[in-house]
């Protein structure tokens, strides 16, 4: 008999995941706030607000597991709310159900760091976002004795389809359209990218494991570290271009935060760009024997994407 899974959030990160589940036979219910225009036929959907607790048990009705895979507006006046609210309707939902979660979760609750980033690390009161994601992380753990929990902790993400990214439409997306690629951040700076199609898989993974593995977070493995630049060299070389990058400099992101909100933002967790941004994610490697997707293949593909988008992939794309 084939389990029910709820997936709340069908964007970037939650789409990926649904047609996974699709395609291995799973019953599979979407919850959103409006029904997805691309939603296959044969997925279920239901109207959900996940700020609604009525809402999100509802959407856990018959289900046996559940994915949070949602986002918010980058803002951390909004996170102040949405977020705890979010994890605390969830944690109620999931238990009244007696569902287990797998929750995608970030690094930010960890704050600054020099070493890589280990699933054992502290919280953080540094920042705002961080602070809001800490909270968040006690509510789960509190939580641990009634709900089986596990959370994916990913870096920034990529993939086809992933415009909202350091690396999305404004940079990999510009690239497509022959343009220079745009970053709020330093071009130069060694950082962990997740790739969105591995996250799906680590997704599924977690789904599939037994209770022992909930109860705990998980760090995403990504490919070896490289810097913004690099991977945006890669993605010119598949589109046959000179690589060309406008980076704002680091020291101005908080002058330019003063009348741009998002640069504000981005500010607030300065700690992720002002030093190797390193993830270990040698805990979930050893248990589940995933491999990263290497940035030569993600890359390429995450570029064809947007080319394809763009109609430019028949024009400039160097084929194989």
């Amino acid at each position: 008999m084939t389990q029910q899974i709820t997936v709340f959030g069908y964007g970037a990160v939650g789409q990926p995941i649904v047609d996974l589940l699709v395609a291995r036979g799973d019953r599979v219910r979407v919850a959103t706030r409006r029904r997805p225009t691309n939603l296959p036929a044969n997925v279920e959907h239901v109207r959900c607000d996940v700020l609604d607790a009525g809402d999100v048990r509802a959407a856990l009705d018959g289900a046996s597991q559940a994915v949070l895979a949602v986002g918010f507006a980058y803002d951390s006046r909004l996170w102040r709310t949405v977020w705890p609210l979010t994890m605390t309707n969830m944690v109620e939902g999931c238990t009244a159900a007696g569902a287990r979660l797998v929750f995608i979760d970030n690094l930010y609750q960890l704050g600054p760091k020099m070493a890589p980033r280990t699933e054992d690390m502290p919280l953080t009161p540094t920042g705002e976002k961080p602070a809001i994601l800490a909270e968040v992380a006690r509510i789960w753990q509190g939580a641990a004795k009634r709900i089986r929990i596990a959370t994916l902790r990913c870096s920034d993400f990529y993939g086809p389809g992933v415009t909202v990214s350091h690396l999305g439409a404004s940079a990999f997306g510009e690239l497509a359209k022959n343009k220079p690629a745009q970053l709020l951040v330093p071009a130069d700076t060694l950082h962990d990218f997740a790739y969105v199609p591995d996250i799906a898989r680590a997704a599924i993974m977690l789904l599939d494991a037994p209770d022992a593995d909930f109860g705990q977070a998980w760090n995403m493995p990504c490919a070896p570290t490289l810097t913004p630049r690099a991977l945006l060299a890669m993605g010119a070389a598949t589109l046959g271009q000179r690589l060309r990058v406008w980076a704002v400099p680091f020291v101005l992101l908080r002058p330019i935060g003063l009348v741009y909100r998002f640069a504000k933002e981005v500010a607030d967790v300065g700690f992720t760009w002002d030093r190797p941004y390193i993830v270990d994610g040698g805990k979930f490697t050893r248990r589940f024997d995933l491999a990263p997707t290497p940035f030569e293949v993600g890359v390429r593909a995450t570029v064809r994407a947007f080319a394809e988008a763009a109609g430019t992939l028949g024009h400039r794309v160097a084929l194989p």
